[in-house]
C-alpha cells in the first residue's frame, strides 16, 4: 500500500465497484504513455512495452487482485481477465443510471457542478440536445419563467448552458453575501 501516493488514479477495488472509471483512466494513461496497444488483441508490441504496461496495470490494482493475477505476465491477458470479471458492472449499473437519468432534476442538487457530475451513464450516448431538454423540462413549475428564458437563449451546446448556470450561481452567492 506504500505506492498509493504515486498512483495516477485510484486502484481497481477488489469488489470492482470502481471498474468503469478505472477502465477509462487506465486506457487514457496507457495511451498517453504509448502503451495503449498492449491491451488490444493481436498487438505487435515489444516485450519492453508489455512489461511497462504490466507494471502500470499492476500498480493500479488492489493488493488482493495483484496476488490473484500474480502469474499473469501479458497485459492483454490481464486486461481480458479483469474485463471478464468486472465488465458485468455495466449491466448492473445501467438500469439504475437510466432510472436516475429519468428522475434527475437540477433542483435536487446544491450546485450545478454536483448535478453535472451525475449525468454520466455506462457508455450510453446522451447528446447536448438531450441534456438541454432534460434541464429545461425538469425545472420546478415555480421556475417556469426561468425555463422559458433559458429556452429563448437557444443554447446548442450543453457546456454553454452550464457556463450560464455557473455564472448565475456565482452571482446569486454574491447577492446573498451582500445582504
Amino acid at each position: 500500500m506504500s505506492n498509493l501516493s504515486k498512483l495516477e488514479f485510484t486502484a481497481l477495488d477488489i469488489s470492482g465497484n470502481n471498474y468503469l472509471p478505472w477502465t477509462l483512466d487506465a486506457k487514457i494513461h496507457l495511451t498517453a504513455n504509448n502503451l495503449g496497444e498492449t491491451t488490444i488483441d493481436g498487438n505487435q508490441t515489444s516485450p519492453q512495452d508489455q512489461a511497462k504496461a504490466m507494471i502500470f496495470l499492476r500498480d493500479h490494482l488492489h493488493e488482493d487482485l495483484k496476488r490473484e493475477y500474480l502469474t499473469v505476465g501479458d497485459p492483454l491477458e490481464l486486461w481480458t481477465n479483469i474485463k471478464e470479471r468486472f465488465d458485468h458492472q455495466k449491466l448492473v449499473l445501467l438500469p439504475k443510471a437510466r432510472y436516475e437519468w429519468l428522475h434527475l432534476r437540477l433542483q435536487d442538487f446544491k450546485t450545478v457542478s454536483e448535478y453535472n457530475s451525475e449525468l454520466k451513464l455506462c457508455g450510453e450516448k446522451i447528446t447536448d440536445e438531450d441534456m438541454l431538454e432534460k434541464n429545461f423540462s425538469t425545472l420546478y413549475a415555480t421556475n417556469m419563467l426561468l425555463s422559458q428564458q433559458y429556452r429563448e437563449c437557444k443554447f446548442t451546446k450543453y457546456s454553454e448552458f452550464i457556463s450560464c448556470l455557473l455564472v448565475a450561481e456565482q452571482n446569486n452567492k454574491l447577492l446573498l453575501q451582500n445582504h
